[in-house]
């Protein structure tokens, strides 16, 4: 934790927003968000656009001040902890002067700093030491990425926003990403991240909190998200399948057709699979439980858990 002789930090939390509102006018994007994260957790902040995910990332940065309610990053002011270097944050786009190379860039983000991590480890960690010396306009968007990733290391940060950080990257840079994420957070290190890739939610981080109109509508583990939406997903192959017996039998649930393939969504899959066995030519049964994908659309488009609006 940076020393600052003026101020008195709290590490058991890293994020604490206590009804947290925010109102542009008429339209209240954020309404009475109450959320703490502690020190060390990988958190995920989904929702759909508009859900107000960037309005309260703005106001964890210091950027937006609440209409109403407390914003506090390890028990100071979010600008305090900024100033302090506790708290980075790794944006999709601006930021970067495409005329410098990467390590220009990299040094003149570290003269910013009363004290930062040297350009090469920080270069070397980010995984593109190896272009130091390319310009930015010449690097693709995933370098691009990873170079804003790396100027949000150089101040050695306690808490890391991320949004969409591995946006333009290849399925290796993405893997590598998170990989250092991972022994990032092992080290004590708080990451918060927006992301449209559900997958990685799911494969990464220790929480996912689904916020949706201004309000957080889920906050867990993705098990315990994914087990918000009741129901399991059928496929079996079934050529010329009757799609009007299906649909009787499911019920409530959802059938689709895909050529051969037969896809049903169903609160009760236990008897839907036996009558497929037994009453249908139907083979290649797999019975799957709801992605967090089917979790995200259900908690955030105004379904309740029950499948009713």
């Amino acid at each position: 934790m940076p020393a600052d002789a003026d101020v008195l930090f709290d590490a058991s939390h890293a994020v604490r927003l206590r009804d947290l509102w925010k109102s542009f006018g008429p339209v209240e994007a954020v309404q009475g968000i109450d959320l703490t994260i502690q020190s060390g957790e990988i958190v995920a902040f989904l929702g759909p656009n508009g859900a107000g995910k960037s309005t309260t990332i703005d106001m964890i940065l210091g950027l937006s001040v609440p209409t109403s309610g407390d914003v506090e990053v390890f028990g100071v002011a979010p600008r305090t902890a900024v100033r302090c270097g506790l708290v980075a944050a790794v944006m999709q786009t601006g930021g970067l002067l495409k005329d410098l190379t990467v390590a220009e860039t990299a040094r003149y983000t570290a003269s910013v700093f009363a004290h930062s991590k040297p350009v090469e480890e920080v270069l070397e960690r980010a995984g593109i030491a190896d272009i130091a010396d390319r310009r930015v306009g010449k690097c693709s968007g995933g370098e691009q990425q990873r170079l804003r990733f790396a100027m949000a290391l150089l101040s050695d940060p306690e808490l890391l926003l991320l949004d969409e950080p591995t946006s333009g990257m290849d399925v290796e840079g993405r893997r590598n990403f998170w990989a250092t994420i991972r022994q990032d957070a092992a080290e004590g290190r708080t990451i918060m991240f927006a992301t449209h890739y559900l997958e990685e939610a799911d494969a990464y981080a220790d929480r996912i909190v689904l916020i949706s109109h201004g309000r957080i509508v889920a906050d867990g583990t993705a098990a315990q998200i994914k087990s918000l939406t009741t129901g399991r997903t059928i496929r079996a192959t079934w050529p010329g399948a009757d799609l009007a017996e299906l649909e009787s039998l499911a019920g409530e649930g959802n059938v689709e057709v895909r050529g051969d393939t037969v896809l049903i969504r169903t609160h009760d899959s236990d008897a839907m699979a036996r009558h497929l066995l037994t009453e249908t030519p139907a083979r290649d049964i797999e019975i799957t439980a709801r992605a967090l994908e089917d979790a995200f659309v259900a908690l955030t488009s105004g379904t309740n858990p029950g499948g009713e609006e």
